[in-house]
């Protein structure tokens, strides 16, 4: 499956199907997130916190890409990202594009 950001695939005719989305809402452990708080004392990255991050963002890929499969698509075009914090703790990732089969 092709996952482009940009609204066309170059040399290809398509035809859009509809829009697909995949979300998650994860949280870090209490371990996690009391070292994360003593890691912004003396400043750094918060690898916890990216780990975190990157791991939504593979899910929630994966569920916006399975339901570009159900619709038989050939690939999601104009790909974005977003997230948001939800608490302390938690942050929801969005991935949203619009599923196209070629022609």
């Amino acid at each position: 499956m092709k996952l482009l950001n940009i609204d066309y695939i170059p040399g290809k005719e398509i035809e859009p199907l509809e829009v697909v989305k995949g979300t998650i809402v994860l949280t870090k452990n209490l371990g996690k997130d009391f070292m994360a708080g003593m890691k912004t004392l003396v400043g750094g990255e918060l690898t916890g916190y990216t780990e975190m991050l990157n791991e939504a963002r593979q899910i929630a890929t994966k569920r916006m890409v399975d339901e570009a499969e159900k619709l038989e698509a050939d690939a999601v075009i104009n790909v974005r990202y977003g997230s948001s914090s939800l608490m302390q703790g938690a942050a929801e990732v969005i991935v949203y594009g619009t599923a196209v089969k070629l022609k």
